[in-house]
């Protein structure tokens, strides 16, 4: 169990630095069942105390969760508006992070799983220094003029800067803690994407089976937005074809759209447990640390329904490497030596990086741990 201290730590900077939320104002916090195995049984009742010792006013709701039933339950919306903000411990606000009916009322989603999470480094850090390390990655990624992606495994894509859209936000939520970038279209881009271990899906939809094992490393293939083929084992290959197949005949989508990429940013970000134990809560919790850079794919809309993740990628914009064999270097942004001044918990961070991603035998992801 974590200290309170810490506790209250993080729960500040999600409620007063994040949500803006200030004494005598009302929280509502969404759950889900823990039982479904994504969130901590004490979360939810940690975060609920922390903030009523902040003089807030704090509603508990509790929703099912399906995995068929990713549309706003109704009446919730009205809930929402009528309190000053609301907090997503369930899996619906991930699901609902483009939804237009989000926008309305701009809901955090917590990814910090439990409370051991959010009493890390990965919830101390302050948010104001996220958004501010999030906005520096997006200018240097938009401005270069050739960006390359590489990884140990064999991973080579190159591209153009970042078309980042002109308007409109990443998400129609707000996330916490802070630990990706704007997503970076995949027009544009083209090469091979080298996966270990298993495809997996994106949290979008949970449709059955969520994850393939790989026997070998599996090399797929893109040109913009298109995947063009796969290579590697021959069972690999065809249990590829076949997953993408199964999840666009099941949705009514293009499989064979890429739509676009991003890595973690978040030096503390830390999932200790195998990937393979629960695929669902993996993707959902260790993609924010810089050790991971993901595609989305499979659907012409963000994030699409099957992710191809990459494990320390290496990412050089007009030759710089602003990510290094899965470390990110703040200070090789323009830029970003000052906000390390600036913020100091997050230098510190940086300096001593979270290493653990789930990674299993041989240091690779693996469907089975």
């Amino acid at each position: 169990m974590p200290p309170p201290a810490d506790i209250a730590i993080a729960a500040r900077n999600l409620l007063e630095t994040c949500a803006g939320l200030r004494p005598g104002q009302s929280l509502l916090i969404v759950t889900e069942d823990p039982g479904h195995g994504m969130y901590g049984a004490a979360l939810a009742g940690d975060l609920a105390q922390a903030a009523r010792d902040m003089a807030l006013s704090v509603t508990l709701e509790a929703l099912p969760f399906s995995p068929d039933q990713i549309e706003m339950p109704a009446g919730l919306l009205d809930r929402m508006q009528a309190h000053d903000q609301t907090v997503f411990l369930h899996r619906l606000g991930d699901q609902l992070r483009f939804s237009a009916a989000m926008s309305k009322a701009k809901p955090i989603v917590c990814y910090a799983l439990d409370s051991e999470m959010l009493a890390s480094g990965f919830g101390q850090a302050s948010h104001d220094a996220m958004v501010a390390l999030k906005d520096l990655v997006n200018q240097a990624l938009a401005a270069a003029g050739e960006i390359r992606i590489t990884c140990p495994l064999g991973t080579d894509v190159t591209g153009t800067g970042a078309a980042f859209p002109e308007t409109g936000a990443d998400t129609s939520v707000i996330r916490f803690p802070l630990s990706v970038f704007t997503p970076v279209p995949a027009s544009g881009f083209r090469g091979r994407i080298v996966q270990a271990g298993f495809l997996v899906g994106t949290g979008s939809h949970y449709y059955a089976p969520y994850g393939i094992a790989l026997k070998e490393t599996l090399h797929v293939l893109f040109d913009g937005t298109r995947i063009t083929g796969f290579e590697g084992d021959p069972d690999d290959v065809a249990a590829a074809e076949a997953q993408y197949r199964h999840v666009g005949e099941t949705l009514g989508i293009d499989p064979w759209y890429v739509h676009s990429w991003h890595a973690g940013i978040h030096p503390g970000c830390a999932f200790p447990e195998a990937a393979g134990d629960n695929l669902e809560r993996w993707s959902g919790g260790a993609f924010g640390n810089p050790r991971l850079l993901h595609f989305h794919t499979c659907g012409d809309y963000p994030p699409g329904e099957i992710s191809l993740n990459i494990v320390d990628p290496t990412v050089k914009a007009d030759g710089i490497a602003l990510w290094q064999d899965g470390v990110l270097h703040p200070d090789r942004l323009t830029g970003g030596k000052a906000l390390l001044e600036r913020f100091d918990g997050l230098r510190q961070l940086f300096e001593n990086p979270a290493r653990e991603i789930g990674l299993g035998a041989g240091g690779r992801l693996a469907f089975a741990s």
